[in-house]
């Protein structure tokens, strides 16, 4: 009995099209959907107490055709009387790390997503015509945090994925109203210590030849302390953090029969 009902359950019309890997059945079978209901046919299938993302089981099972029609579906903007339908936020907030998913295992579906989330106006006004990018998830995750698309897009090496408008359009608002500051920031540090290590090296040591100061002699400790504290400790702090982060991943690599941390 429960196998019957997982098969009768699992068995929507949707899952029949992605089996087929036709995306004219695909698109059949999804246009029964009410706008409202539609994005979450393609994402969610409950089976029992288990949940199925139909959109994830096509590119499981190597039915790109059908995953390429399942977001270019999804990210289609409908309307009637009373609202307008885009399923852009069902489906980052069913499948928050999808970009990993399709860099991974569908990199030919990312043009498809970065597509989707621009929408350009049919009208031209004074030779122009309105944009809207839709980066937001690509920004920032559910919880508030800084999401890591940026990082598994660069992971993927791909360059046409990385000039794509929308990767550059926010990957230009991350570096200029966040990164640029805390790097210009960490830049001014590294000078300031490059200038203290100077100081201490070749400038105090040079100012009385063979007769150093006691003030002199605390100067130069001062500062080679500082040195050490601030640069060597900074990257002592890092080193561990890594370290920690390995150990906890069981990332290791094998040296002759000894096992190190990557």
């Amino acid at each position: 009995k429960i196998l019957v009902r997982t098969i009768l359950e699992g068995s929507t019309i949707v899952m029949k099209a992605i089996n087929t890997n036709q995306e004219k059945a695909l698109k059949k079978a999804i246009s029964v959907s009410p706008r409202g209901k539609r994005a979450m046919e393609l994402l969610n299938i409950t089976v029992g107490t288990q949940s199925i993302s139909p959109l994830y089981w096509s590119i499981e099972s190597g039915s790109l055709n059908c995953s390429k029609a399942m977001i270019t579906d999804l990210l289609t903007i409908r309307a009637d009387r009373d609202n307008y339908y885009y399923g852009c936020d069902e489906l980052f907030r069913r499948h928050p790390e999808v970009i990993q998913r399709l860099c991974a295992d569908a990199a030919a579906l990312l043009p498809t997503l970065l597509d989707g989330l621009i929408w350009r106006s049919r009208l031209a006004i004074n030779a122009q015509r309105r944009v809207n990018y839709y980066v937001k998830h690509m920004i920032q995750d559910d919880d508030g945090k800084f999401d890591k698309a940026l990082e598994w897009l660069v992971d993927g090496q791909d360059p046409k994925i990385i000039c794509h408008p929308v990767v550059v359009l926010f990957s230009d608002m991350v570096w200029g109203r966040l990164a640029s500051r805390y790097f210009f920031l960490g830049r001014c540090y590294f000078v300031f210590t490059l200038i203290v290590f100077i100081t201490s090296q070749s400038i105090l040591q040079h100012l009385n030849e063979g007769h150093e100061s006691e003030p002199q002699q605390i100067a130069t400790f001062l500062c080679r302390l500082f040195i050490y504290l601030g640069s060597m400790g900074q990257l002592f702090i890092n080193q561990a953090k890594h370290l920690a982060s390995d150990c906890k991943t069981k990332s290791f690599v094998s040296v002759g029969c000894i096992k190190i941390p990557e």
